[in-house]
């Protein structure tokens, strides 16, 4: 099979390795940086030419022979997620080929695309704000209610344009779904930051958005290289490691795993983003369909980059359990969930002292603590939010609505992600926690309202969705600006990015939910 069919000049050689060693500051390597539309409505390829031809129909025909040569493989279940290396197409691409052979032809209606930043650092997550992704192929679209949903569900990460402007580890993969889907549209996320914090957030996010796309079928992809500049046997042990956690198909593990130093991985956190996801919306199994180093090509051994594929996919029908669709955990289905009953004193004050000591540990470099004290409520799966001020101004708020982990589980991960990942603040710092109060809203599991006269102003939360988009305002906020029912709504519906009478219209949904909200005197 032909490999590439365009000439590399040696300056480039390291960048299409593995993009200068995938370290946030790298080298230029942007061929094409002045083509970079600076509106953000249409991101333009930027490595066309150098990580792949700048030629169409070359370009076509290059990705068709990966596909070609991986050929098609048989998997259990419905096919969820990819995880696929992002080098130049010489060195990387047979490996790609592996991932995305076993999607193609498939009908898909937006793929989310997941990657790291090797030119821009930046906090959090960048979830594209453009109109579309444009590749010699042609330009995908990006599906914009769906970006708006996850970067609502994912409260806070929105979008930064220097985090794509150069960035080559996203472009690389959309030629690949270009040819091996046809049509779709794209959300294109870049991360910046790759703690488990942000991993979980963003993981959550997307899980919770596709979960509520009005039947969309939607692709994950992750894109990652693995260990860089070692010897061919040395990558391969170091990429054993990470080739386990994802057959094992755990990414808690994976991310553990990189934190001790066991393996590298450039986009360990956006493939342990798109595992969580994935595993939320239904993969129960992980299979890596390729692997190799750049040695494998060049036949250089003493100096190589990792690339692995694989491929996220669910139980055979038969093996799925009866609760399958129970994506929405806390929606009530018939209108009548169980009564939200309320925390005691006690489990009050031992929630804003697990938040507390939280945030405390984690500014400390310690590990999370353990619940001092325990109950059935606060073991119980519950979405929270986590609210912090500092002189009475606002100094991070970040949380679920929706129950996925115990309430206090969820009361110290989110205490942590607000004071350290909120992206419109700088972190919290050890100085001024001190003076900086905690406030924590727990929240009652969501019921759709029939008749806006249901809703009480000051005592119900509202969220309203239309397609992909949705807005969420606590109850706290109708009170705080005065506002009546009406305004409520309009108001809810503008944080969806709604016209603000939407509330009105037939197939939008309206759900409502109290919070018991509670602070630090």
């Amino acid at each position: 099979m032909k490999r590439v069919n365009f000439s590399v000049p040696a300056v480039l050689l390291a960048l299409l390795l593995c993009a200068v060693g995938c370290g946030a500051e790298g080298g230029d390597g942007n061929v094409n940086a002045e083509r970079q539309d600076p509106t953000g409505e249409v991101r333009r390829p930027v490595v066309a030419g150098a990580f792949y031809p700048g030629d169409p129909q070359v370009l076509a025909d290059d990705v068709d022979g990966f596909l070609d040569a991986a050929g098609a493989r048989e998997l259990d279940g419905e096919i969820v997620g990819l995880i696929s290396p992002h080098a130049g197409y010489m060195y990387s691409g047979a490996v790609a080929g592996r991932a995305y052979a076993c999607v193609r032809g498939m009908r898909f209606d937006t793929v989310i695309v997941v990657a790291p930043t090797h030119r821009f650092p930046f906090r959090g997550a960048s979830i594209f704000g453009g109109g579309g992704y444009e590749t010699p192929l042609g330009v995908v679209p990006v599906d914009r209610e769906l970006a708006d949903a996850i970067s609502e569900s994912s409260r806070g990460f929105g979008f930064e344009p220097r985090a794509h402007a150069s960035e080559h580890s996203l472009e690389v993969q959309v030629p690949f779904l270009q040819r091996a889907l046809g049509e779709f549209s794209m959300v294109p996320i870049v991360m910046g930051e790759q703690s488990e914090t942000v991993v979980r957030l963003l993981a959550a996010g997307i899980a919770d958005a596709v979960r509520l796309s009005a039947g969309k079928r939607v692709l994950l992809v992750a894109s990652t290289d693995l260990s860089h500049y070692h010897s061919h046997d040395e990558a391969v042990e170091l990429d054993s490691h990470v080739i386990q956690a994802v057959e094992d198909f755990d990414p808690e593990g994976l991310l553990a795993s990189l934190a001790r130093g066991e393996c590298e991985a450039c986009g360990g956190g956006p493939t342990a983003v798109v595992m969580m996801a994935a595993r939320e919306l239904g993969a129960r199994t992980s299979t890596v369909v390729g692997y190799a180093t750049s040695g494998d090509v060049t036949g250089d051994k003493s100096q190589v980059v990792g690339y692995m594929a694989a491929v996220l996919h669910g139980a055979p029908a038969s093996e799925r359990p009866e609760d399958e669709e129970r994506r929405e955990p806390v929606v009530s289905t018939d209108g009548t969930p169980t009564p939200y009953t309320g925390l005691t004193h006690e489990e009050r004050g031992a929630l804003l002292s697990l938040a507390r000591r939280s945030i405390e540990a984690a500014l400390a470099g310690r590990a999370a603590p353990a619940p001092a004290f325990s109950s059935q409520a606060l073991a119980t799966e519950s979405g929270a939010f986590v609210t912090l001020e500092k002189d009475g101004a606002l100094r991070g708020c970040i949380g679920h609505v929706r129950a996925y982990k115990p309430l206090e589980q969820t009361v110290s991960e989110m205490a942590v992600a607000a004071a350290l990942h909120d992206p419109r603040f700088p972190p919290v710092t050890a100085d001024e926690f001190d003076g900086v109060t905690v406030e924590i809203s727990v929240m009652s599991p969501l019921t759709v309202v029939e008749n806006v006269s249901e809703i009480e102003v000051g005592t119900h939360g509202l969220i309203i969705q239309d397609g992909g988009r949705s807005g969420l305002l606590l109850p706290q906020v109708a009170t705080d600006y005065g506002w009546d029912r009406e305004t409520f709504l309009e108001h809810t519906c503008m944080k969806a990015g709604l016209p603000p009478d939407s509330w009105k219209q037939e197939g939008v949904t309206i759900l409502k939910f109290t919070a018991e909200v509670f602070g630090e005197e």
